[in-house]
Parts: structure tokens; sequence; C-alpha cells
């Protein structure tokens, strides 16, 4: 099998199952949440709520970008599915203008940001590692796929776009509007997976010190106001028409 079909073939594999990431951050952050100093992070409270406060800036970071890739981009030109890529319409305007996969970029800041709260930082950089190459292998099958889909339309826009590293260079503005609709109806589950990532952390930090499951009562209230407002929105979501658009994916 030649290199370009290899390497296409791993990325759609890794799209389609894309949704297990946050299990197996889950996984491998324990094992390095052991080896870590927790002491100085559990007896000063500055060093925790820098630390804290550093982290959340970074995961909100990659919020505002998915929000504003997912917020503005028209219907029928990206779609949440598991069996592969879709698009009928290509994005080249607005974040698209900057940088060609701006889910993928803030995707990365949310969960580093998680992963920084565990502060290892050899764990922050193996899994920074990680993701470069987990992404940059789905990068590559849907740049196949595009290219496929739109020819020469997409190499021109290609060519100018880099990938990850954002340029305003050639800034386009986008004529969709900001639709808060679509932010909620697409959104909520990333953002609830999230703030769960973060209570893991600290949740497994306080066990492995303590010696024993040490539940507080702000993580159940933050838990608990995340899963009521996820259930609402996924109740309108599929089961009313509040949140839907027409001209919207």
């Amino acid at each position: 099998m030649a290199l370009r079909h290899s390497f296409e073939k791993s990325g759609n594999f890794l799209f389609k199952h894309r949704g297990q990431i946050p299990l197996i951050l889950f996984a491998i952050a324990v094992p390095a949440i052991f080896l870590t100093d927790n002491d100085y992070f559990l007896k000063s409270k500055m060093a925790y709520w820098i630390l804290l406060g550093g982290s959340v800036l970074l995961t909100f970071f990659g919020q505002v970008i998915r929000s504003i890739a997912i917020a503005k981009s028209a219907k029928q030109t990206s779609g949440r599915n598991t069996w592969g890529h879709e698009a009928k319409a290509l994005n080249q305007t607005g974040i698209y203008s900057t940088v060609r996969h701006p889910l993928y970029l803030g995707n990365f800041f949310i969960w580093i940001g998680i992963v920084c709260f565990v502060g290892n930082p050899w764990f922050a950089l193996i899994v920074s590692l990680l993701f470069w190459l987990y992404y940059e292998r789905i990068a590559f099958s849907e740049e196949v796929f595009l290219e496929r889909e739109f020819g020469d339309e997409y190499i021109e826009w290609s060519l100018k776009t880099p990938a990850f590293i954002p340029s305003f260079k050639h800034y386009a503005k986008s004529e969709v509007r900001f639709s808060v609709k679509t932010l909620l109806r697409r959104e909520y589950p990333g953002i609830s997976a999230a703030i769960i990532g973060f209570l893991f952390v600290d949740f497994v930090r306080n066990w492995i010190y303590f010696g024993e499951p040490k539940w507080l009562v702000s993580h159940g209230v933050i838990l608990f106001v995340a899963l009521m407002i996820s259930l609402v929105l996924r109740t309108l979501k599929h089961h009313t028409d509040v949140l839907r658009e027409e001209d919207r994916s």
C-alpha cells in the first residue's frame, strides 16, 4: 500500500473513532497524576489557583476558536458524524481564511488545558506530541477528501491558508452570521466533557494525595449544573425545533 493511501486510511480510522479521545486521556492521566508532585499544588492555594486558572484559560481559548468556527459555518460545509468526512461546500472565509483546521486547533487547546491541570510538564509535552501526530493524520485524510471533492478550488485555498498556525495575511470576512443556536446545539457535549475532565483530574489528585476518595461539594455542584444544562440542550435539540435553523448544518 502506498504511503499516501496508508496515511489516508489511518486518518479515516482515527476520524471515525475521535470520540474516544477523552476516555484515552482520562486513562493515561491517572498514572501521570500519580507521578506528579501533588504536595506542591495541594499545600499551596496560590499554586493551585494559578495552575487551575492557566489551564482553564487554555481550554477557554480553544473553545472560543471552536465556537467561532462552528457558529459561523454555513450549511453543508461540515457535519458531525462517525462514518467519515462530508462537505458540500468549502469554508474559505472568516476563521477558515486564517487556518484550514480551526476545529482541530481548538480541540488541541481545550484538551491541553486539562492536561496542564495535571501539573506534570512531561505529561503535557507527551500529550502535545501525540495530539500533533493524531490530528495530522486526520487532517491529511480530510484534505485528501476535500481535494477530491472541490479540486482546484481547494488547492488554491490550501496554498494560501496554513494548516494549524493561523495567519491573517489573506483574511476574508465571513458573511455568515454568528449563530448562538448552532453553537448551543453542536457544542454542549464537548463543553460538558471538558468540565468533567477538570473535575476528574481534581478528584483523582485528591484521592491519590489523601489516600481515599475525596469528593468536594463544589465538584458535585459543578457536575450537576453541567449535566442539567447538557440534558436541557439535548432535549431541545432532539425533541423540539428551538435550536434548529434551516440555513445551518
